[in-house]
């Protein structure tokens, strides 16, 4: 519940500090003066957009402070244990603070360590629910009937099936539709894969055999010089009658090796010839060999050529080096046999559309009754309701319905509609099309009590809901007010007397002018000054001994 919040130099407000009570408080004063300062600061400290016109002309900066005290079931403690946001020593309770500078920058804390914006509208969902006038309003939406029924009827978890089963069924289906739709586009492709292919797999390049083809093209194409050099070098190495290499390296080291007994040193010399003589010998031979072996086979030649030839043309064709031709043919053979696949896949992706259609409408059908069943139960509750806030002869109900060839949606194949009929003889219709401004705050009223134990959320704000009522509808709502009090803390702003006197806790809203500043203060009322603010709320500024009379005697009957 909320504990306490302080206010600085927000809006026409310079200092305010209220303690909050547990059950009903509510909060009244003149026309204009404010009322609804407090619940526009509180707001504001849990999240609600700020800016420089937040902050009090001439101050440089608005400040909000709330402290909360936490029940040992409520989502906040746990948030706040999980985001390392608790307080050792006060575990139970939790302050929040924001702060926003004249120049519209805005900062926010919780238990003294700075947070996102974002962190600070999560977990303020677990401490306050705020009801203003809008929200009868968003009644008369029907997305905001069934969010409603949903939540009463508590099938989260079937709804999530729901979700998660239009999940599924629409990006299957989606992914369907892609493939038809680039059905025509794949089958082009596929016409040029099939014929690129086929070429490709007619040439029948092995991995690695360009490199080899290459090299065997320029050996075959040059094979007359080299078999020519190949012989003159064999030649003048060895059968030269002018003088081969051999034979002269042969004389000179003959001519040498008579001269070593005369001088030891021209021993290594002689070795260095004897090494090159075999040298020239192992040359001269492995030319003969290669000169015997190199055979020029014209039609060998022709036949190299040709490949070599077309591996270039089909190299161009594909716009890739030669030597990536074999990895060209295997990735455009992988891309055919894809598309090919895809005709299969199509069909079987049909039939998987199917059942998850199938899937989708069983479900959605489950849900459809689970909300039927729930909004007979929760009609019947907001019809009691309403029945003793003066609405006698009101009939109302939860028109659900399921249409299976309605647009499928996350939340499932039902149009939900509240229906209201308010005089005998008369059909239903449309909440907003039967009930007055009054009827409805009567109607939104009723709910919001009625969900208030389903939402968990301990502090209930209500700001000016009762627009619309008066008379001993006011003096009921008042009751309902101060019924809810009982397992929820509530605060109400309120113009009403009777709504006014049903509080545990009554607060006074006034503003003061000099002229050239206007200042808005909040103050807790004692006994005597509850019976004097009761008393305006009845007569007016002029307080009669009668008009006190009257509101001595509604504080009576409350306590």
């Amino acid at each position: 519940m909320l504990l306490s919040l302080s206010i600085q130099n927000f809006a026409i407000v310079k200092s305010v500090h209220v303690d909050f009570r547990q059950g009903l408080s509510v909060v009244t004063g003149e026309t204009g003066a404010g009322k609804s300062i407090a619940i526009d600061g509180l707001s504001l400290c849990l999240g609600a957009r700020a800016d420089a016109a937040s902050v009090r002309k001439g101050a440089s900066k608005a400040e909000v402070n709330a402290t909360f005290h936490l029940s040992k079931d409520n989502q906040a403690s746990a948030w706040l244990q999980a985001h390392e946001l608790g307080l050792e020593e006060q575990p139970d309770e939790v302050h929040i603070r924001r702060v926003i500078s004249s120049e519209g920058r805005s900062k926010a804390f919780i238990n003294g360590r700075t947070v996102t914006l974002a962190q600070l509208k999560e977990v303020a969902q677990y401490l306050v629910s705020i009801h203003g006038q809008h929200a009868h309003h968003r009644l008369l939406k029907e997305d905001a009937q069934r969010e409603l029924l949903d939540g009463y009827a508590r099938h989260k978890e079937l709804a999530q099936r729901v979700a998660d089963a239009f999940r599924l069924f629409q990006d299957t289906n989606q992914h369907l539709q892609r493939l038809r739709a680039a059905q025509q586009q794949r089958k082009d492709r596929e016409q040029l894969l099939r014929y690129q292919v086929q070429e490709l797999d007619d040439f029948a390049l092995a991995e690695d055999e360009f490199v080899e083809l290459e090299s065997e093209q320029k050996r075959l194409s040059h094979s007359q010089t080299l078999l020519e050099q190949a012989q003159v070098s064999y030649y003048n190495l060895y059968e030269s009658d002018e003088g081969a290499a051999l034979t002269i390296l042969q004389k000179a080291q003959s001519a040498l090796e008579d001269l070593v007994e005369h001088d030891p040193t021209l021993t290594p010399i002689v070795g260095y010839l004897n090494e090159a003589t075999v040298n020239i010998e192992e040359a001269s031979n492995e030319l003969r060999h290669y000169c015997d072996g190199l055979d020029i086979d014209p039609l060998r030649i022709s036949q190299v050529e040709a490949r070599y030839t077309q591996a270039m043309e089909l190299a161009r064709k594909h716009n890739v080096l030669p030597e990536h031709l074999y990895t060209t043919h295997q990735t455009l053979a992988a891309e055919l046999a894809s598309l090919q696949g895809d005709e299969s896949s199509m069909l079987e992706l049909s039939e998987q559309v199917e059942a998850l259609r199938a899937q989708y409408i069983a479900v959605a059908r489950e849900l459809s009754i689970s909300r039927a069943e729930a909004g007979l139960e929760f009609a019947a509750q907001i019809q009691s309701s309403i029945t003793r806030m003066n609405m006698p002869h009101a009939q109302l109900m939860f028109n659900v319905q399921f249409d299976e060839s309605a647009p499928f949606s996350a939340d499932g194949l039902d149009t939900v509609e509240i229906l209201i009929t308010t005089n005998p003889g008369q059909p239903m219709g449309a909440l907003g099309e039967i009930v007055s401004g009054g009827e409805l705050s009567r109607v939104g009223l009723a709910i919001q009590v009625i969900t208030s134990d389903i939402n968990h959320v301990p502090t209930l704000i209500f700001d000016e809901v009762d627009t619309g009522i008066s008379g001993p509808t006011a003096s009921i709502v008042g009751g309902l007010l101060r019924e809810l009090g009982k397992s929820a803390q509530v605060l109400c702003v309120t113009h009403l007397p009777q709504v006014a006197a049903q509080g545990h806790q009554q607060l006074f809203v006034s503003k003061l002018t000099d002229g050239d500043t206007t200042e808005t203060t909040m103050r807790e009322l004692c006994e005597e000054n509850r019976v004097r603010e009761l008393a305006r709320l009845l007569a007016g500024d002029e307080l009669t001994d009668s008009a006190l009379a009257n509101a001595a005697d509604l504080l009576k009957k409350v306590s």
